[in-house]
């Protein structure tokens, strides 16, 4: 196989999902031991010092519509953006924006007094909506029919789905938002600097 077509196959995208709908099946399995382990807790987290939870937090779903939606958005936006930006790039903009958006999450529940719990990845996919938007808006690529009021619109809807629905963690979805958008303007001024050195 070319390395062309190699780099063409969203490799990262599919082991993301992947891994997730396991883990979701074992979690069917094993009630609420994955659970108690890895959710995302004020408590945990800050008080006991179990930093780990703000990663294994991203794999774990409440129910089939909860990783459904995430693992359709994951997959299909996932699969542009790994195209644009690469196997390496894409995963690192993936673990920064969960990681990202988990930490606003603590922040704002802190600050709140709040000691639910969550799980999810919505933090890290929201962080490619930003990643998508930094893109068209920073970078010289030609994305078809991808335009700035698009993307714009799309992550507009879906903020307001999640502050019209309910049990959805909006910090996590703003934080990933943000990460993501930053990472994405960063790694646009580098490409763009090496352009301009041509």
């Amino acid at each position: 196989m070319k390395l062309s077509r190699y780099n063409d196959i969203p490799l990262i995208s599919i082991i993301l999902v992947a891994i997730n709908v396991i883990i979701f099946i074992i979690c069917n399995f094993t009630g609420t031991l994955l659970y108690n382990a890895g959710k995302l807790s004020v408590v945990q987290v800050v008080l006991e010092k179990e930093y780990l939870r703000i990663i294994w937090s991203m794999f774990l779903h409440s129910d089939l519509n909860h990783i459904f939606n995430n693992m359709l958005i994951l997959f299909f936006l996932g699969a542009m953006i790994e195209k644009e930006v690469g196997h390496f790039r894409y995963l690192l903009f993936y673990f920064l924006s969960g990681i990202g958006g988990n930490l606003l999450s603590l922040l704002s529940k802190v600050m709140a007094n709040d000691w639910s719990a969550s799980i999810g990845a919505s933090g890290a996919v929201f962080g490619l909506d930003g990643v998508l938007l930094a893109l068209v808006l920073f970078s010289n690529r030609r994305m078809s029919n991808v335009t700035p009021l698009r993307v714009i619109f799309m992550i507009l809807y879906s903020l307001y789905n999640g502050f019209t629905g309910r049990n959805i963690d909006n910090a996590a979805h703003i934080g990933g938002l943000l990460t993501g958008f930053i990472a994405g303007i960063f790694m646009c001024i580098i490409e763009n600097r090496k352009r301009s050195r041509i």
